[in-house]
């Protein structure tokens, strides 16, 4: 019975640290920011969140967000919000946005450094997920990472559909910045 237990002790305290190394491994990000702008002929519409959420997986190079659709502010009017973010976007019904790819790039990440990269992976916005290559900058000191890109979103991709009445109002491509800092082994 006492060598069954020590056995069982041993296990365990194996599992735990087997899992402990393995977290430790992750990258973890909480309130990164996500910057859009629609810039149109009548009309210039910019919003920002900082609930920006993410994940580095160095071993396996994946590399994820979401943001959570409603979390953006900064709107010129709350009606210009109200259109956007329930009649464009339809948050309710699809209240994220997510990317879930793989680094492109072998990246020392046991080197601090700033290194140019690319993540290939799904883009998810309303509903919609599309294949992306996003291009960034990754920046690595030690325990943690920074990337932060700039990309383009078409509308017409994601089954976002515009009014002919304010097409002159969106921009046909949605400007997107993120910018989120990473810690090792847990959340910021």
């Amino acid at each position: 019975m006492v060598k069954k237990l020590k056995i069982f002790i041993f296990c365990v305290c194996f599992s735990l640290t087997a899992w402990t190394h393995a977290q430790q491994g992750l990258l973890m990000g909480e309130h990164g920011k996500a910057s859009i702008k629609s810039e149109a002929p009548l009309e210039l519409i910019k919003a920002e969140s900082n609930t920006l959420r993410g994940a580095i997986d160095p071993a396996s190079k994946s590399f994820a967000f979401t943001i959570r659709i409603n979390s953006f502010e900064g709107f010129n009017s709350e009606i210009q919000q109200t259109h956007f973010l329930e009649n464009y976007l339809e948050q309710k019904k699809y209240p994220q946005a997510t990317f879930k790819g793989k680094f492109i790039e072998d990246i020392p990440f046991d080197t601090p450094g700033t290194y140019s990269v690319r993540a290939k992976g799904n883009l998810e916005i309303h509903g919609i997920a599309k294949e992306r290559i996003i291009r960034g900058t990754l920046t690595l000191s030690q325990g943690s990472a920074r990337i932060q890109t700039h990309f383009l979103v078409p509308v017409a991709d994601h089954g976002i559909i515009i009014p002919k009445i304010v097409m002159q109002k969106i921009a046909e491509e949605i400007d997107v910045d993120i910018d989120i800092e990473f810690m090792e082994g847990k959340a910021q």
